[in-house]
């Protein structure tokens, strides 16, 4: 077997994995379709490359407002790699504690409101500070991680805490730990990753679940669409109700920020 058919093995699996888990993305879709249809936000969240499913879930092709993408680019932009921006400091401060908090001191977060945040290890300070402080101010909580490899994995969390700890539910990439799926003959450490497959999984699968029960509770979604499947004049229109929506959805995180 070549190492891209045994990559694409494991991704077959990563499929069965997510399969397995239809109870758990149904509870998430009925836990996120209720914050949507009340008017609120779902506030999304991941750090390093787990920044990719907070912008698969919003906003793409697709997808639809209702979702808050908390992205920071002090922890995401490291594509310079060293230098100024780079990966070195990215996860430096990943794992400063107290940083979470300041992210979110910029959000009235309401009652009601749900968060989705990404982790594949589970283990680094803000992300698993970001799951603690939702949930002290009221906010259910999905974890997604990838759990042989953060059961395996030491936390930084300063309590000793990890990611599923502040969880209300729990989805699971399938990524084995190390996360990397394919060993090479020769080579002592394995590659190509499998997190970012199972987490895509789980992202679209609680997206197509809430969009069915939004559109039968009477509020369909404004769903990004290509012009080359609707004409590029309902396309734009979509785009523009979309977007417009996102951001009197957003407005009220502000309004009466520290009043």
């Amino acid at each position: 077997m070549t190492p891209a058919e045994l990559y694409l093995d494991c991704s077959a699996a990563l499929l069965d994995r997510v399969r397995a888990q239809l109870p758990a993305i149904r509870e998430t879709a009925d836990l996120f379709a209720k914050t949507i249809l009340a008017g609120q936000m779902v506030h999304v969240f991941g750090s390093g490359h787990s920044r990719i499913l907070v912008e698969e879930m919003w906003p793409r092709y697709g997808s639809f407002p209702g979702f808050n993408p908390i992205v920071e680019l002090s922890l995401t932009f490291h594509n310079l790699v060293v230098g100024a921006n780079g990966q070195r400091q990215a996860m430096f401060l990943e794992n400063v504690s107290g940083l979470a908090a300041r992210i979110l001191r910029n959000f009235d977060l309401k009652a009601g409101d749900s968060a989705l945040v990404v982790s594949s290890s589970g283990c680094n300070v803000v992300p698993v500070e970001m799951a603690e402080e939702f949930q002290r101010r009221g906010v259910k909580v999905v974890a997604l991680i990838s759990k042989d490899h953060a059961e395996a994995s030491t936390t930084r969390h300063p309590g000793g805490k990890k990611l599923q700890d502040f969880a209300d539910i729990v989805l699971d990439t399938g990524a084995p730990i190390g996360d990397a799926m394919v060993k090479i003959e020769g080579l002592e450490t394995p590659v190509a990753p499998g997190s970012t497959v199972g987490g895509c999984l789980l992202v679209n699968a609680v997206k197509a679940e809430v969009a069915q029960r939004l559109t039968q509770a009477g509020q369909p979604p404004k769903v990004l669409t290509a012009g080359v499947l609707v004409g590029p004049e309902k396309a734009t229109a979509l785009f523009e109700a979309a977007y417009d929506e996102h951001a009197r959805r957003l407005a009220p995180y502000y309004q009466t920020l520290g009043a």
